[in-house]
C-alpha cells in the first residue's frame, strides 16, 4: 500500500492482493494498535536494526521516521508518541492506519484487485545472458504485463494472515540467494517443569543474560527490563529482543545449534553482599518463620518454590536454622537463576520472520534486484529485520518508498 501510494504519483499502479481485504497483517501489529514507526533519528533507527543495517542507509535517509509520521498526518491520521518513542494512531486502532492508506490509494487512483493470487513472475531475455521481469502470472492463468513489478509479500510469520513466503519462492526460482526464514522476536521454550508453575508471572526490573555452551563464562547477550513466564518457557520484551539478537545461534526451525542458557538476575540493583544483608534483615524480622514465608518480601509468590528448589533449600526449614552456606546458595540462585533454552516458538507467534532475499542481490538505492531489471522488492522479504518498537514497519515504509521512486 505504501509503495502503491508513492508510485502512483508518477505511474499507473495496479495492486494485487491475495487476501479478501487489505492490511490483514498490519491489522494485528502492536496487539491491534499498530506501532507504525519509532520517533527516533536515523542513527538510532539503524542501531536497532539486527540484520544488515548498512543496506538501509539510503532507504532511511530518503524516508526517515519523521517523514513517515509527517506523511500519515498529511493523509489525515492523528498519531501519538509513547514510551520508547513508539508511534501509534491516536485512536489505538490499527484499522485507522489501514483506512488511511486505502483512502490515499483511492485519491491517487491506484487500482486494487482483491482475492488475486499471483503464481509466478514473467521474464523475458535481455541480451545474451540476462533476463528482465516483465509481469506476473496469476493462479487462473491470466498474465499481467508491466514495466516494473514490486514484490512486497512479507515473510511467513502469522500464516493466518496469508503469509506464506511465496514471494521469496519466486525469487528462489530465479536462482537468487535466499537466507532461509526463521522465527524472530518470538518467545523461547525452556523447562516446562520449572516455568509452568510460574505461568503468568510478569517481572519488571530484572536482568537476563544468555550464555552459549561453548563460551559459558561470557554472556552473548544481556538486557535489563521486563519478562514473562509462560507454560512453555519465557516471553516478554527482554526475551523477544534476545531471540532477534541471537538468530545465528538457532536453526531455521528454531532449534539451538548448541546449548543455550538464560540466567535471570532477580535483584540486579543489589550485589551479592548487599543481597545477603537484605536476606538477613528479612530473616531477622521473623526468625521462627519457614523459608517459604521468610522470602515473601523478596520474591513474587509464584517464584518462591522454584527459586528455593533451584537453590536446593527446604521451604519448611525455619529461617533461624538457615546456615551461611545455604544463604549463599540462595543469593547465587537469585543472581543467576538458570533456565535451559530448548528452542524458539513457531512462526505462529513470531512478530517477524528473519531472513529473506540476500541484500547482495539488491541495489540499495532503488530496491531493484540487480540481475533482473524491472523487479523490485520491499519490506520483510528482504534480509533486514529489527528489534520491537516500530522499527520493522519503518523498514517496510522506507524500502517501499524507495522501490516506488
Amino acid at each position: 500500500m505504501m509503495c502503491a501510494i508513492h508510485a502512483s504519483k508518477k505511474y499507473k499502479v495496479l495492486l494485487l492482493e491475495k487476501n479478501e481485504k487489505l492490511g490483514k497483517k498490519l491489522f494485528i501489529t502492536g496487539k491491534g494498535r499498530c506501532n507504525l514507526t519509532n520517533a527516533c533519528d536515523e542513527e538510532t533507527f539503524l542501531q536497532n536494526v539486527i540484520s544488515n543495517p548498512k543496506f538501509l542507509y539510503s532507504a532511511v535517509a530518503a524516508y526517515p521516521p519523521a517523514e513517515v509520521m509527517k506523511s500519515f498526518e498529511e493523509w489525515g491520521l492523528a498519531i501519538k508518541t509513547e514510551r520508547g518513542n513508539r508511534v501509534f494512531p491516536a485512536s489505538d486502532h490499527s484499522s485507522d492506519v489501514i483506512r488511511t492508506l486505502e483512502r490515499e490509494m483511492n485519491r491517487n487512483h491506484v487500482e486494487v484487485r482483491l482475492n488475486t493470487h499471483v503464481r509466478g513472475l514473467i521474464t523475458a531475455p535481455v541480451g545474451e545472458s540476462s533476463h528482465a521481469v516483465t509481469g506476473v502470472r496469476l493462479a487462473d492463468g491470466t498474465r499481467i504485463l508491466s514495466d516494473v513489478v514490486v514484490l512486497a509479500t512479507g515473510g511467513i510469520s502469522y500464516p493466518g494472515t496469508g503469509a506464506s513466503g511465496e514471494g521469496v519462492d519466486f525469487l528462489k526460482k530465479l536462482g537468487l540467494s535466499i537466507r532461509p526464514f526463521q522465527p524472530s522476536l518470538v518467545p523461547m521454550k525452556s523447562s516446562e517443569a520449572v516455568c509452568a508453575p510460574m505461568m503468568g508471572l510478569s517481572l519488571k526490573n530484572v536482568e537476563v543474560s544468555f550464555y552459549r555452551e561453548s563460551k559459558p563464562k561470557k554472556p552473548v547477550y544481556k538486557e535489563f527490563g521486563e519478562m514473562l513466564f509462560t507454560h512453555f518457557g519465557i516471553s516478554g520484551p527482554i526475551v523477544l529482543s534476545a531471540s532477534g539478537k541471537l538468530q545465528k545461534l538457532f536453526t531455521e526451525d528454531g532449534m539451538p545449534k548448541e546449548g543455550i542458557e538464560a540466567r535471570i538476575d532477580w535483584k540486579p540493583a543489589l550485589d551479592p553482599e548487599q543481597l545477603d544483608q537484605r536476606i538477613l534483615r528479612d530473616f531477622d524480622a521473623g526468625k521462627n518463620r519457614t523459608l517459604l514465608h521468610g522470602v515473601e518480601e523478596l520474591l513474587p509468590r509464584l517464584a518462591i518454590l522454584p527459586v528455593l528448589s533451584a537453590a536446593g533449600l527446604d521451604p519448611e526449614k525455619r529461617v533461624h536454622d538457615v546456615t551461611q552456606e545455604e544463604r549463599k546458595r540462595l543469593t547465587d540462585t537469585l543472581k543467576a537463576f538458570s533456565l535451559p533454552i530448548t528452542g524458539l516458538r513457531s512462526f505462529d507467534e513470531a512478530i517477524i520472520s528473519a531472513g529473506g532475499l540476500s541484500v547482495k542481490e539488491i541495489d540499495p538505492r532503488s530496491m531493484e534486484v540487480r540481475l533482473f531489471p524491472g523487479l523490485r522488492v520491499a519490506g520483510e522479504m528482504i534480509d533486514c529485520d529489527a528489534l520491537t518498537g516500530g522499527f520493522n514497519l519503518q523498514i517496510a515504509w522506507c524500502t517501499a518508498r524507495l522501490a516506488a521512486q
